[in-house]
């Protein structure tokens, strides 16, 4: 079996032999991968409980506590005969990035996010100026993976397809005909997300609820309004479809995303997305997906225009060709593989 070096920014936390992260993609494609290629992940190490339990009898980790033994852990793989995976560009990867071309070594870089759009929201001006010479500099020295070509910004690349939905995702879904307009939002609360804006627009609206699903230690600084209720992070996949179940709509309020893995959960389950004008790209890739201003008049309409043809809506939505994640892994071997 070839071997793989998966390289990640994300965070891990030990405890005893159980490992656990936050981000459920980088549980699952370390693993799903494992049945492809010998696989060794270098992340980072954190203090911090996360969510997600990852199966670390399917591959083997290193994780380091800061950018030395980092990039000690990258160097000790050097004598193998490997590719390698990089998932985003971030301070920690972008130096392995010039760390392993220095040894010309193949590399290539997954993006899953628009950074340039997530630097701005949380460094301002001078953060898209950062990501865009990590950006420009990490396209010369390595082969390109993206969700979505506007990513790319308009360079080569190859495109996959992320996505976590499996037969479970499919299963039969009784449909309330009756429309309630309970919202519903599964992802971190961070800023770039626009969780708390979407909290601003719709707290003194009792007409209108709201699940928010993703909160960890978070969720005891957040003030819930009594239309909003904040729920930790689901690892269960049967509970988690469950909440979609009961609830009449998802909503992504994020300020820039790739190709958001929650927006095909929530088509699967037949439910109608909305998005803010930041994401209008999102309309046509998928149906049933509608957009507005980030402003309660024009999100009130929306979900007004939803309620009255909501029928239709839902035959729409089952005609979707939606990605699986056994999709996605093929795709993204077939993009390693040359």
């Amino acid at each position: 079996m070839n071997s793989l070096i998966i390289i990640s920014n994300e965070k891990f936390y030990m405890d005893g032999k159980a490992c656990y992260c936050d981000n459920i993609d980088m549980k699952s494609t370390p693993e799903e991968l494992s049945n492809i290629y010998e696989v060794l992940l270098i992340a980072r190490k954190s203090n911090i409980k996360r969510a997600f339990e990852v199966d670390r009898s399917r591959f083997n980790l290193s994780l380091n506590t800061n950018v030395i033994s980092y990039l000690l852990s990258i160097l000790k793989t050097l004598k193998l005969k490997t590719k390698y995976l990089v998932f985003s560009i971030t301070p920690y990867t972008f130096l392995a990035t010039l760390f392993l071309s220095i040894f010309r070594r193949k590399v290539f870089v997954y993006l899953r996010s628009d950074g340039f759009d997530e630097y701005q929201a949380k460094f301002g001006f001078i953060g898209k100026i950062i990501y865009g010479i990590m950006f420009n500099i990490s396209k010369t020295l390595t082969d390109t993976i993206s969700c979505s070509k506007k990513i790319l910004r308009g360079n080569d690349g190859k495109i996959v397809s992320p996505s976590q939905l499996n037969s479970e995702w499919f299963s039969e879904n009784n449909l309330n005909s009756t429309f309630v307009p309970k919202l519903i939002y599964v992802g971190r609360l961070k800023k770039e997300k626009g969780v708390f804006s979407l909290i601003d627009i719709i707290k003194n609206d009792e007409n209108i609820s709201l699940s928010i699903v993703g909160a960890a230690a978070e969720k005891e600084i957040l003030s819930e309004a009594k239309n909003i209720k904040i729920l930790n992070i689901e690892t269960d996949t049967k509970k988690l479809i469950k909440l979609y179940d009961n609830h009449s709509i998802f909503i992504l309020p994020s300020f820039t995303e790739g190709h958001p893995m929650v927006l095909l959960e929530a088509l699967a389950r037949g439910k109608p997305v909305i998005v803010f004008k930041e994401l209008n790209y999102l309309i046509g890739l998928y149906k049933g997906v509608f957009v507005c201003e980030r402003n309660l008049s024009s999100l009130k309409k929306c979900i007004n225009h939803i309620k009255l043809n909501y029928d239709s809506i839902i035959e729409l939505i089952k005609s979707n060709r939606l990605p699986t994640n056994r999709d996605f892994i093929n795709d993204l071997d077939k993009a390693i593989s040359n």
